[in-house]
C-alpha cells in the first residue's frame, strides 16, 4: 500500500513538474517566435469571435435567472431595491469569470486540445521541430497570449450582458424601477470588486488553455489508447481538469483577497 501511495504522490509531482517547465518553455519560446502577432490574432479569433455566442446566451440567461431569484430573495425583507447589487456583485466577484471560463474551455480549450492531439497523432509536431521550429513557440505560445487578453474581454462581456438581463428581469418582469436597479449598481460596485474580477480571467486563461495545451501536446503519452482514442482520452482529460482548476483557482484567489 505505502509503495502504490508513494508512487502515486510522485507521479502527481512529476506531472506537475512537466506542467510547471511546459509552461515556462512556451512563454519563453515566445521571445523568439517570428511572426507571433499573426498568430496571435488567429488565436484570439478562436478563443474570442467563435466563442462569443456562448457568452452571451449564458450571460444573459445566468443574469436573468439571478434577477428573478434574487428578487424573491429580497422580497422576503423589503430589499428589492438592492437588487441591482446582488446581480452585480454576483456577477463580478464570482459568477462571470468562472462561467465564462468554463463555457471558453467547454469551446475553445477542448478544440484546441484535440487540434493538437491530431498535430501529436499525425506527427505533425515532430515535422516542426525536425525542421528547426519550436513547436511550443509556434502551437502554444499563441494560444497562451490570446488566453490573456481574450479572458479578461469575454468576462467584462459576460458581466454587462448578466446586468442586462438581470434589469430585464427586475425592471420588466417584477416591477423594480430601472432607475433604482442601476443606482444600486452603480453604488455597490467598486475598483477592488473589478480588479478581482479581471485578475480572476486573466488566471484562469493561463490556467486553463496550458491545461487543454499540455494535454493536447501529450496526447501520445495516453497508455490506455492510441491513434483517435488518444486524442479523445486527452480533450476529455483536458476539459475536466482544466473545470476542476477553475474552481479550485477560484476558492484560492477568493481566500486570499476577501
Amino acid at each position: 500500500m505505502l509503495k502504490s501511495l508513494g508512487r502515486e504522490t510522485l507521479g502527481i509531482l512529476f506531472g506537475l513538474g512537466d506542467f510547471a517547465l511546459f509552461i515556462a518553455q512556451s512563454l519563453r519560446s515566445a521571445l523568439k517566435a517570428r511572426r507571433l502577432g499573426r498568430r496571435v490574432v488567429r488565436a484570439v479569433y478562436e478563443q474570442g469571435a467563435r466563442c462569443l455566442p456562448v457568452i452571451l446566451i449564458v450571460g444573459a440567461f445566468t443574469g436573468l435567472v439571478l434577477g428573478l431569484q434574487g428578487y424573491y430573495v429580497l422580497n422576503r425583507f423589503g430589499s428589492q431595491s438592492l437588487l441591482g447589487a446582488l446581480i452585480s456583485l454576483s456577477l463580478i466577484r464570482e459568477m462571470a469569470p468562472v462561467l465564462a471560463a468554463l463555457m471558453l474551455v467547454g469551446q475553445a480549450g477542448s478544440a484546441l486540445a484535440a487540434e493538437l492531439g491530431i498535430q501529436r497523432n499525425s506527427e505533425q509536431i515532430v515535422a516542426l521541430e525536425t525542421m528547426g521550429v519550436s513547436s511550443h513557440g509556434y502551437l502554444v505560445a499563441p494560444r497562451l497570449i490570446a488566453a490573456l487578453l481574450v479572458f479578461p474581454l469575454q468576462t467584462a462581456l459576460f458581466v454587462a450582458i448578466g446586468l442586462w438581463g438581470g434589469s430585464l428581469s427586475g425592471s420588466l418582469l417584477l416591477g423594480v424601477e430601472s432607475g433604482v436597479y442601476w443606482s444600486s449598481v452603480e453604488r455597490a460596485v467598486e475598483s477592488a470588486d473589478v480588479r478581482e474580477c479581471f485578475m480572476k480571467a486573466a488566471v484562469f486563461g493561463l490556467l486553463t488553455i496550458s491545461i487543454c495545451a499540455y494535454q493536447g501536446f501529450h496526447a501520445d503519452r495516453c497508455k490506455s489508447a492510441t491513434g483517435a482514442a488518444a486524442v479523445s482520452a486527452a480533450t476529455t482529460r483536458a476539459v475536466v481538469q482544466s473545470s476542476i482548476a477553475v474552481l479550485v483557482a477560484d476558492y484560492v484567489i477568493t481566500s486570499f483577497l476577501v
